[in-house]
């Protein structure tokens, strides 16, 4: 095995926000050294990381020359210039996940595309290179996604009539049908080079009404055990088809006669997996460190119920952050704050987050609820 610990080994991270930052502590808890990659110089890592570069992930040249720096690369954003990972890969380097995974999932085009050819069950789509082109006739409701760069609820409306279509970018998209469903899921699946590969429990996200952003994941999610089971089953088998190394979050929907429909998926550690860090026996940041190294995996099982609270900066508020009543909500057991070292907020931009732990996950959910009326992220006053 190779010696990535108190070494000369360099570990690159493409990205150095949130996610970044909490994969930092796994490496610093490991001592392996990491050099991160983004295009703000004030990202969430630049102040914590042993080396760090600004210049833009979708440039050829700059994502080429940070690859030739390091001796195992990596991501924490999928949205990076795939190009240049490929001829770094074919000469010699290590990327994980593998470019042809990227390739895929950074377009929810070939992602879906992907699925169906896959037969794995996903709502019906159609593909196209702008919004111009689509029948208008067609059948009203459905999601118009765009094909790239979607995130946190951007790039994603429901249309429910021609009106609705006006002001979307002329840019690639599908449409999908709008999916009558009483849950929405996720599972994390942890994937090796040998191949070893587990699965998180499932999780249950609750969303924004209108920010489309996850409010609130509970672990365990609060479904039968073979509903779990299929759910576990599905993502396992996209992991499987892709043959990733690292981590994949499976975001799915659970229909109202209990079929499993896959909505997207992303190949890094992801939102609906914070909960581990305080819930789990590994976290999805250390699991993600041993995925890529080619380590053992950790277990996966849940130590006690756990439920992530996103902070996001509160609407009409933009500039410097202030957290109001922090004071309050650390007051509360089984409380943890995750504050991601942003110092501009704006509305609801994730900040932070909270995980609440609990033996019992009612108990964890009311309290998550008055976490949530309790903390304020909202601009200094000028």
């Amino acid at each position: 095995m190779k010696n990535y610990f108190s070494s000369n080994f360099k570990l690159g991270v493409l990205g150095g926000g949130q996610l970044g930052r909490m994969l930092l502590t796994e490496t610093q808890k490991y001592d392996v050294y990491t050099a991160i990659l983004d295009g703000d110089i004030n990202a969430p890592c630049s102040q914590i990381c042993n080396e760090f570069y600004q210049g833009s992930l979708m440039d050829y040249q700059t994502v080429y020359d940070f690859g030739k720096k390091v001796d195992l690369l990596t991501i924490e954003i999928e949205h990076v210039n795939i190009e240049a990972l490929k001829q770094l890969e074919k000469e010699g380097l290590a990327i994980y996940p593998q470019p042809a995974v990227l390739e895929i999932i950074q377009h929810k085009g070939r992602q879906k595309d992907f699925f169906q050819a896959h037969h794995i069950p996903t709502a019906p789509y159609h593909r196209f290179n702008a919004i111009s082109e689509m029948d208008t006739n067609t059948d009203f409701p459905f999601v118009w996604k765009s094909a790239q760069f979607g995130y946190d609820g951007t790039g994603v409306k429901v249309i429910r009539s021609v009106s609705d279509l006006k002001g979307l970018p002329e840019v690639d998209c599908i449409t999908e049908k709008l999916i009558p469903f009483k849950n929405e899921l996720a599972v994390i699946v942890a994937r090796n080079e040998k191949g070893d590969i587990k699965t998180y429990p499932v999780v249950e996200m609750e969303f924004h009404p209108t920010a489309n952003q996850v409010e609130y994941v509970l672990c365990p999610a609060r479904i039968e055990k073979h509903v779990a089971e299929k759910a576990r089953e599905i993502a396992l088998n996209v992991a499987d088809k892709l043959g990733i190394v690292g981590l994949l979050a499976v975001e799915m929907f659970q229909t109202e006669d209990d079929q499993i429909l896959v909505n997207e998926v992303a190949p890094r550690t992801h939102n609906s997996g914070h909960y581990s860090i305080e819930a789990s026996y590994t976290s999805q940041f250390e699991q993600h460190l041993r995925s890529i190294l080619n380590l053992p995996l950790g277990n996966t099982d849940n130590k006690v119920a756990g439920i992530m609270v996103n902070l996001v900066g509160e609407e009409g508020h933009s500039g410097p952050v202030v957290y109001e009543n922090m004071e309050e909500i650390l007051g509360i057991d089984g409380v943890t704050p995750h504050i991601y070292g942003k110092k501009e907020t704006r509305p609801f931009r994730k900040m932070g987050h909270v995980t609440i732990v609990n033996e019992d996950l009612d108990e964890a959910r009311k309290i998550a609820e008055k976490v949530k009326e309790t903390i304020r992220v909202v601009a200094k006053p000028s």
